[in-house]
Order: C-alpha cells, then structure tokens, then sequence
C-alpha cells in the first residue's frame, strides 16, 4: 500500500457526512468523493446466561495450553473445522446445535456424510439440543442444557456464525440502509443507498469467503475507476469445509434443485478411495451431481473426502460454463484418482423401495 502511495490511518473511523469520515485520534476530518466500507465481520457470541465464559473462534488460536476437552456451540463452518482441529489433537469434543444435523443449507448426503465420519473420529455430535447457560465449575465449565442435563468441559467455544462491523459507523445517519443483522444493503455493483458509498466482503453479509471479497472488491474498482460496470455474480460460487474429512461443493444442493427445477437427475458413488484401500484406512469418499433433466445442465457437485476442495475448485469453473452431464460422460478419466467418479458416472441414483410395513411404506 505504501508502494501505491495510499494514507493509512490505524484508528476508529465514523462517517460524518456521505463525503466525510471523523478519525478518532485526531481533530482532522477526511473528504473523497467515493467512500468504500470493508470493515470485516465478527464473531456472534451467543446471549445466553455466562456468555462471558465463551471463546471464539479468534481466542482458540490464542490458547496457551491444550484443553482436554470441549465443548462448541454450534456446527457451521466454524463448528465442523475447529471441531476437526482439536479432536485431531485429541481434545474430547462435544457439538451442540439446535437444528436437526450439521451444515444447514449444504447437501444431505454431504450433512449425513461428515456427521457419521465424525462420529467415527469420536466427536460427540449432539443435534437438536439447546444450550440454556454456561457456569464456571472448579477450573472448568459447566454447560447446562434446556433440556435438563448438564456437559463439563475445560472450554466452551461459540460457533454460532458472524456478524458484520457496522455498528458504531455513523452509516444509518446519513442514509446507508442496514439489514436486520447489520449488514450493509448493496445493490450487484456494491453501491449502498447512498450514491458515493460502496461496500465489499464480510459486511454486506452476501457470501463470507475470501475470495468472495476479493472478487467484490475487483468488480467494485471496474465500475467505479475503469468505467466497465462490472456486476458481480454470486452464483456457483465454490467452497470448502476443512474438516476431517474434507468437503468441497458448488452449485445447488439436490433439495434446492427439486425446489427449483421441475426435474432433477441424481448421480452419486461413494467408495473407498485407493490410498485408503492401501493404507489399510476405514475412509470414504462421496461424489455427488445434481442435473437439470430437461437442459442436462450439472447443478451442484458434491465432494466428501481426501482433497474435495481442489477437485471442487475445477469443477467449478466447468459449473460455471454451464457444463452438461453429457459433456462430462464424453471427458476422459484419469486413472487412478478419486476424481475420476466425476466423469464416469452413467446411471442415475434412485431412492431405495421402502420396506414393506415400515413407516416409509405407510
């Protein structure tokens, strides 16, 4: 930033004026003609009673000293990857989360996937199960439930998601309009309510990756100093979750396609990939492609193993070309990966019959 000749002020900054910014060290106030919010996000801590015995996730990469057990909050992103992490290092993990399984809004197959796998690794998963406070005991805590029973546990981790740094900016003063959740309403080109105000990332609350606001903040310089108005598409966007084991997906869920489309086609495998079959591992893997049945056009792909992020990473760009499940079947497999299940799946999946007798059936 210094090579590029750009002032930095390492203070408080509030808006005064839709041209005007206060800094809060100094008398001075700034002037420009565009004013760009990128001011990040920020843990949500649950209220709840002793939400001051919480950590994060920034205070788990400050801990002096291993816990042998945890308890998180919550089962995200964030849950499920620093649920991976100390378990790993052999923390006794437990998982609270008040919804019916893991990773809203992601795949089933992928949500039931990682579930049974963690469980395999010893993580205690506990679903539908609400936290009702959280009590110092001895050198530990103890989490109560609302349910009635209690979990003791060295630390007690909230992942209960992220929420934008908008308070405190003086936006809704001079007109910015702010959501329920503070984030910065933006149009596609990033624009707030305000003309000169523009916003990119974690604050708008559209899609809290990195490479999401970097995309943003490129199209945001497009538009604005090299006159190509430069829209930004927040479809097909591909992401990861760095448990154990590894997910990679992009594109529509199976359930947010049969919302969506009249038709859907379902290909999946799941199998033991061969470096597990040699080493002698109990792992799987699950591949999974969601396919429009009338255009053929590949709606999601779902990865659930060793590498899934990086076979996700290029199956996206295929997504985002609007790939075909035909011209997949005529790309040629490499042998052996596990990423050959791609492009050499031919039959659709169908639902198992229900059982005679059994609820289904009923």
């Amino acid at each position: 930033m210094e090579r590029a000749g750009v002032d930095r002020f390492l203070t408080r900054a509030v808006l005064q004026s839709p041209h005007e910014v206060k800094l809060a060290d100094r008398d001075a106030t700034l002037s420009a003609k565009t004013i760009l919010v990128a001011s990040g996000s920020h843990p949500m801590i649950p209220d709840l009673p002793g939400k001051e015995h919480l950590i994060s996730s920034n205070e788990c990469f400050e801990l002096e000293q291993l816990p042998g057990s945890m308890v998180i909050i919550g089962a995200g992103y964030i849950g499920m990857e620093f649920a991976s992490i100390f378990a790993g290092l052999g923390v006794a993990v437990t998982v609270l989360y008040r919804g019916d399984q893991i990773l809203r809004d992601f795949d089933m197959d992928l949500r039931d996937g990682l579930a049974e796998a963690m469980r395999n690794r010893g993580v205690d998963l506990r679903m539908e199960t609400d936290v009702a406070s959280v009590e110092r005991e001895g050198h530990g805590y103890r989490v109560r439930l609302k349910r009635g029973d209690s979990i003791a546990a060295d630390r007690v981790m909230a992942a209960a998601g992220r929420r934008p740094n908008t308070m405190g900016l003086g936006l809704e003063k001079i007109g910015v309009a702010l959501g329920w959740d503070g984030r910065l309403v933006v149009d596609e080109f990033s624009k707030s309510a305000v003309d000169n105000i523009y916003a990119v990332g974690d604050v708008t609350h559209r899609m809290n990756l990195t490479p999401v606001a970097i995309h943003e903040a490129t199209a945001f310089a497009e538009t604005l100093f090299n006159d190509t108005p430069t829209p930004v598409d927040h479809s097909f966007i591909p992401t990861a979750v760095f448990s154990q084991p590894e997910i990679g997906t992009v594109g529509l869920s199976e359930e947010k396609a049969r919302e969506m489309y009249r038709r859907v086609d379902i290909y999946k495998a799941q199998f033991r990939p061969l470096r597990a079959m040699v080493s002698g591992r109990d792992e799987k893997m699950l591949m999974k492609l969601v396919v429009d049945m009338e255009s053929d056009k590949v709606l999601g792909c779902h990865t659930l193993g060793g590498d899934a992020a990086e076979i996700v990473q290029m199956a996206a760009v295929a997504l985002k070309l609007g790939v075909t499940k035909a011209q997949l079947d005529k790309t040629m497999a490499l042998h052996p990966s596990a990423a050959e299940e791609l492009v050499t799946m031919r039959h659709k999946w169908e639902a198992p019959a229900p059982v005679a007798g059994s609820d289904a059936a009923a």
